[in-house]
């Protein structure tokens, strides 16, 4: 069982046995039939997974890791905002009139802003940093933004990544303010990942740990049954990950200069139900 298995499962476990029922509490999010999505949750999740001894993708059912590091580039790379240069659907439902999210996610990362060293958004920054300034305590990135919250299709999940620099290796901090374990914790967990190697690799660092950090980790009622049910399959090593050892500009990276050989997975049988 790869360790990133062992994590979910302990975190589903405890969820489901010690976590709070919103089920008398009226809630925002609905499903499709328009009755309440109510949760099971806990408070405060915090989760480490070390990314130099193996990469962290669950095998208790299949994540789609190369659909979700395409839309980590769209967010990262192509700071889009824009449906349509997304590669998957993931986004559909939350797409305007005008074809965007509104000014969420990569949009807020795409903002210049000014600095003593010049005009840089937010990951140029970062980028900066860590070739220049590796000893800061400061390199980091926040898009939750205030003042554009009302044009947000919806409020950023993952908000924040603090990376931090010991000695040649290159750790960070992922904070999410809400997390559907279901649905969307591995598919963040590879994502972000995927991400410290790529800025580890670009700044001539080695990998070292992702911590993720989760506000209020839940599970849906609907989900509760899917979730027993995978929790019960034994699991399997993690498989082998590789990045293009020749690419040096973070520009440069696509979904095709990773690989995760090996990845075997349990078959998931279920429709998803999801909350909106």
């Amino acid at each position: 069982m790869s360790k990133a298995d062992e994590l979910y499962r302990a975190t589903c476990l405890d969820i489901l046995e010690n976590g709070f029922y919103d089920t008398d509490l009226e809630v925002r999010p609905r499903w499709a039939d328009g009755t309440p999505a109510h949760t099971v949750k806990k408070f405060g999740v915090v989760n480490r997974y070390n990314l130099a001894e193996e990469f962290p993708i669950m095998t208790l059912r299949r994540t789609y890791w190369k659909s979700a590091v395409d839309e980590l580039l769209w967010i990262w790379q192509k700071k889009s905002n824009r449906i349509a240069d997304l590669g998957s659907h993931v986004w559909d439902e939350w797409a305007g009139e005008d074809g965007t999210i509104g000014k969420a996610y990569g949009y807020q990362l795409g903002i210049k802003h000014h600095y003593r060293e010049g005009d840089m958004d937010q990951v140029d920054r970062v980028l900066y940093d860590l070739k220049n300034n590796p000893a800061s305590r400061r390199i980091m990135t926040n898009i939750y933004n205030f003042e554009d919250l009302h044009a947000m299709n919806l409020y950023p999940c993952a908000y924040s990544m603090t990376f931090n620099v010991t000695g040649d290796t290159l750790n960070a901090i992922l904070n999410q303010r809400s997390q559907d374990m279901l649905t969307a914790n591995n598919w963040n967990v590879c994502q972000y990942a995927v991400l410290v190697h790529m800025m580890a690799q670009v700044s001539g660092l080695k990998v070292g740990e992702l911590v993720h950090v989760i506000a209020d980790c839940h599970i849906y009622d609907r989900h509760i049954p899917m979730v027993k049910a995978m929790l019960e399959n034994e699991g399997y090593e993690a498989p082998k990950f590789s990045v293009d050892e020749s690419i040096t500009d973070f520009y440069a990276f696509t979904k095709d200069s990773f690989k995760v050989e090996g990845y075997q997975y349990h078959p998931f049988d279920f429709e998803i139900p999801m909350a909106i």
